[in-house]
């Protein structure tokens, strides 16, 4: 099959740290070449690939402050894969709501998966235009907020099986992994730790946009000797501090449209003690690969029986529902369905 995969331009593919999108993109995109096909992928020039690469900006400039530079490219790039979209056989975009005007007026097969939150208020003023359009969820939850929308399947996740293992050794702390936000739940973390008198080992970027929060909340919490700040780390670290964690704390204070971290902390056998709220409750399995609560309360609770987990059996079922090619999978699956659909 002939795919094109279009990624964002804020951030190489994959991503050289922090990037949850980009990151899907490249493991997606991964997949199908080894499964045989010939996908050619539309990103920054910074991207490293085993599709052909198109590049569409030098690199991701995430932190561009002036509007025409940062848009500019979106603009080149729709029209660039408008000009040769009869040369695939799908079209598979991750840029939100960008190709919509112009590729419902071609005769391609495409598809937009969304990454984001649909519960802002701008977001009804330009999808409700094209009510046609297919889309990807990646959560059934993330729909909610638009379940009127042209949903063509929820497509979850999933990550190289052997990226991320199992390291033998002691598990002595919890842990944080992503991004220090309000949303995040780094406060929420921060108290579940101190109420376990166990450790808390924060491994998270801190970006532009968050720095004043960091700095004005999260910092004076990481004072003393029961948080240890890391900073952002990539994924060759990411074994041996989610090995050596005694559960991954997720208590998060949004609607999360997935939340990467959960599969990545189940690859390394780690289990999730999270918050319900957005996609927990479709990837944490209750008492199996982890625990979902509501309260710091009941995470104090759900920490005292971590032991009870498996964490061999939370890494088998990361294998059973969250590689890569289950993924893959879904979207040929997918990708066939809209093919036939436009015969």
């Amino acid at each position: 099959m002939r795919i094109a995969q279009i990624a964002p331009l804020f951030e190489a593919v994959p991503p050289r740290r922090y990037g949850g999108t980009e990151r899907v993109v490249h493991w997606l995109t991964e997949e199908l070449v080894a499964m045989g096909h010939d996908v050619t992928l539309f990103a920054t020039g910074d991207s490293r690939t085993s599709a052909r690469l198109q590049p569409m900006r030098a690199q991701g400039e995430r932190f561009a402050r002036n509007f025409e530079y940062n848009n500019a490219p979106y603009a080149r790039m729709i029209e660039l894969v408008r000009r040769q979209a009869d040369t695939f056989d799908v079209l598979h975009f991750h840029i939100d709501f960008h190709p919509f005007s112009v590729f419902a007026r071609q005769a391609t097969p495409f598809v937009t998966t969304l990454h984001g939150r649909l519960d802002q208020e701008w977001i009804p003023q330009i999808y409700d235009l094209f009510p046609e359009v297919p889309l990807v969820s990646i959560s059934d939850r993330q729909r909610a907020p638009m379940p009127h929308l042209n949903f063509a399947a929820t497509i979850l996740h999933g990550m190289p099986r052997d990226l991320l293992r199992p390291v033998a050794g002691e598990q002595a702390y919890f842990a944080f992994l992503g991004r220090i936000s309000p949303e995040k739940g780094i406060e929420a973390a921060i108290r579940i730790a101190k109420a376990c008198g166990v450790k808390l080992v924060v491994a998270a970027k801190v970006g532009e946009e968050d720095a004043p929060y960091y700095a004005e909340v999260v910092a004076p919490l990481l004072e003393g000797e029961t948080v240890a700040f890391m900073g952002e780390i990539d994924d060759s670290q990411k074994p041996a501090f989610l090995s050596g964690a005694k559960a991954l704390l997720f208590p998060i204070d949004w609607p999360e449209p997935f939340g990467l971290v959960m599969i990545e902390a189940m690859a390394c056998g780690c289990p999730v003690i999270a918050f319900g709220k957005g996609s927990v409750p479709e990837v944490i399995e209750e008492g199996v690969t982890g625990f979902i609560v509501d309260t710091v309360e009941q995470a104090v609770a759900a920490c005292g029986r971590i032991g009870d987990l498996d964490r061999g059996a939370v890494r088998r079922r990361f294998e059973e529902r969250w590689t890569a090619r289950r993924m893959a999978e879904d979207y040929l699956a997918l990708y066939g369905r809209l093919i036939a659909a436009r015969g």
